[in-house]
């Protein structure tokens, strides 16, 4: 398959509801698409992309909808040197914190502030960004060689 004009790679889309108990299902399907890889990822690798997803993931189904029903549509695209994951919902627009200061303010962390900054600091390359047709996009890729 082929996404974003490149080639030789695998692309999966699974859409689950918007709701803290389907977050796993995401995380099942990034360990069978790191598994179609010749070469295996290594544990540590796998387990910070699946934090990642899970920070990801838990901001859309947090914020996105409100009390109101709501997808969460997770694209995965593996190619030989790169896992590229992107994570879309149909929600509310996303204000991006303006760091990690502003995530820890206060007594408490502040909802999201604190996903952003791990994704930021587990992923090789970030982009957040609100969709033209509503709701918002994050995106992040693990350069894997």
């Amino acid at each position: 398959m082929s996404a974003r004009g490149h080639t030789n790679g695998h692309a999966i889309r699974l859409t689950i509801p918007a709701k803290p108990e389907y977050i796993t299902l995401g995380r099942l399907a990034l360990t069978g698409i790191a598994r179609l890889r010749p070469e295996p990822l290594r544990q540590e690798v796998l387990g910070d992309l699946k934090l990642a997803l899970t920070e990801a993931c838990t901001n859309s189904v947090r914020h996105a909808y409100g009390e109101r029903e709501g997808t969460v549509e997770i694209i995965y695209e593996l190619y030989e040197d790169r896992l590229v994951v992107e994570v879309v919902d149909e929600g509310e627009g996303f204000e991006r914190p303006t760091g990690l200061n502003t995530a820890l303010d206060g007594d408490e962390l502040s909802e999201g502030g604190l996903g952003i900054a791990i994704i930021e600091a587990l992923a090789d390359e970030f982009e957040i960004r609100e969709r033209a047709e509503g709701g918002s996009s994050l995106r992040f890729v693990k350069h894997l060689s």
